[in-house]
């Protein structure tokens, strides 16, 4: 995983203070945008399932993107969620890059948009979402910003599952993930509780179970719960 970047350390800023996934991803697109050399940015949820669902975009274009590639289905962002790796295209013109999604790069085009870079919103194999970005002129990020933008990425993913472990939420994640996801979904809430890079979240569910003698998917599933809240004593 990318070391915390700008961008990153804004979400973790912000983070404590967020209890709605949708709050969330608007935060997390701000982030971007005032922190990368980007236009605008947006948030979907694509999971094993059918849901697929927008959950922020900055301006009309980017929200116009999401539409276009849901109703579509295809360009940048369905690629991204179907591979789970970074698709990026610092230039939409570019004939080897988009040949393979030729009426999303039509439309694109004629929206006004340069180049577009999907993250996948991604922990371990499981897929949550992506993180789409757009800028109007061609170019691409510079290696600082592309691993400011992946980290981002990375921790987004697990503030999201940490928003969407609430047993009572209207759309909870595809069940199918259930046990590898509560670590994951433990993670996030270690994450957004010390303010500490998903690593280190990792880190401090591993060393608490050792200490208590206990299995990690135990620990971790009394995180998720409530149960157990890590703080800086912990």
């Amino acid at each position: 995983m990318a070391e915390p970047g700008e961008v990153t350390r804004a979400l973790l800023a912000i983070a404590r203070d967020l209890r709605d996934d949708r709050a969330l991803a608007e935060q997390i697109c701000r982030a971007c945008v005032a922190g990368l050399d980007i236009d605008g940015a947006a948030i979907s949820l694509h999971t094993a399932s059918t849901l697929r669902e927008t959950l922020f975009a900055t301006d009309a274009t980017a929200d116009l993107l999401e539409d276009l590639q849901f109703s579509l289905g295809e360009g940048a962002c369905i690629e991204a969620s179907r591979t789970g790796r970074p698709v990026l295209v610092p230039d939409m013109t570019d004939t080897p890059d988009t040949s393979r999604w030729p009426i999303y790069a039509d439309a694109v085009l004629e929206a006004g948009v340069g180049a577009v870079f999907a993250l996948p919103l991604q922990w371990g194999t499981i897929t949550l979402g992506v993180l789409d970005l757009y800028r109007t002129t061609p170019g691409s990020l510079n290696r600082t910003q592309l691993l400011d933008a992946r980290s981002a990425a990375d921790t987004a993913a697990l503030l999201l599952l940490g928003l969407r472990s609430d047993p009572g939420d209207e759309q909870p994640w595809d069940p199918s993930w259930s046990s590898r996801a509560e670590i994951h979904q433990a993670t996030g809430m270690v994450l957004v509780q010390l303010g500490v890079s998903a690593a280190d979240a990792f880190a401090r569910l591993r060393a608490h179970a050792f200490a208590e003698q206990r299995l990690l998917g135990d620990v971790a599933r009394d995180v998720v719960a409530r149960r157990l809240k890590f703080t800086n004593d912990t």
